[in-house]
């Protein structure tokens, strides 16, 4: 008659049933999920409500909060709520559209540069210091002078401001893979800089770049909203959080809900980017998965 298995091999049996060797399944990340459905909604909410942001009723001005106004009104009795779902979409066009242009500025600039070599490299990277030593919203205020006002001219402006920091990214992320064995056999086997660049670079760096265009995405949020504060960038007659902080603020203590709803959207979007910027870049970066 057989024996019964003693703890040690019922323990092992245990972890080959369920599958030790299995891979483990991923929960859901909420936070991710979270800012995924908050950009969407921003980006679907006005052409879902009914209230027009430019709407004015001067006969209830600077009114306070209420069940049909979750936000009150403005000084020139437009719909607080309205502005700021408006304005909300707005300005994650344009930081989209900015941390866009900074990645295939930066990074295929860069790239390109040191995929030709130190010849190409050393003027282009040259360049890219000039840019960075220069602050980014000065460096932006300065584009917009020049580029005149209008939703482009943000995306151009804060694009190049932030250009430099995704090439500094990529020529870290080239210098290593370079020195992988992959690469080096590649390049062994006479394989052409622009072949490997394409075969055996890119596939193993996109993640990373794209983690980093995450983390500048709610810099550039932060960034339309001070230039819109300043009155630059996007037309006085479009909606933005920085124009109504700075609309709101010589009526602050009749209705200070008309800076506090837009100061805290504002804060909330950003921080929510943040977080998410974080953990994208911990979950698709294979240097940092456990940490």
């Amino acid at each position: 008659m057989p024996e019964a298995p003693g703890p040690g091999v019922a323990f092992a049996l245990g972890h080959e049933v369920a599958g030790e060797d299995a891979p483990p399944r991923r929960a859901p990340d909420w936070l991710l999920l979270g800012a995924a459905l908050l950009i969407a909604l921003l980006l679907a909410a006005p052409l879902l409500l009914g209230a027009d942001p430019l709407a004015q009723e001067l006969g209830a001005r600077n009114a306070p909060p209420s069940p049909d106004l979750w936000f009150g009104r403005d000084n020139l009795g437009r719909d607080v709520f309205a502005r700021i779902v408006a304005g909300g979409r707005i300005t994650l066009v344009i930081a989209a559209g900015a941390a866009l242009l900074s990645l295939l500025l930066g990074a295929g600039l860069g790239l390109a540069a040191l995929t030709l070599g130190p010849w190409a490299a050393g003027p282009v990277y040259a360049l890219f210091d000039l840019v960075r030593a220069m602050p980014s919203i000065l460096l932006a205020l300065s584009l917009l002078v020049a580029l005149g006002g209008g939703v482009g001219p943000v995306i151009v402006a804060l694009g190049l401001s932030f250009a430099p920091m995704m090439a500094l990214l990529a020529r870290a992320a080239w210098l290593r893979e370079r020195e992988a064995g992959y690469v080096e056999a590649a390049i062994a086997a006479g394989g052409a800089p622009w072949i490997v660049l394409r075969r055996h670079v890119l596939p193993n760096v996109t993640g990373v770049l794209v983690t980093q265009m995450a983390i500048v995405l709610p810099r550039c949020v932060t960034s339309e909203s001070v230039l819109s504060f300043l009155g630059l960038g996007v037309p006085p007659e479009v909606p933005t959080w920085g124009r109504m902080i700075a609309a709101s603020l010589p009526f602050v203590e009749r209705a200070p809900h008309a800076m506090a709803a837009p100061a805290i959207a504002l804060g909330v979007l950003t921080l929510v980017l943040a977080l998410a910027g974080d953990r994208l870049r911990k979950r698709l970066d294979p240097y940092r998965k456990g940490t």
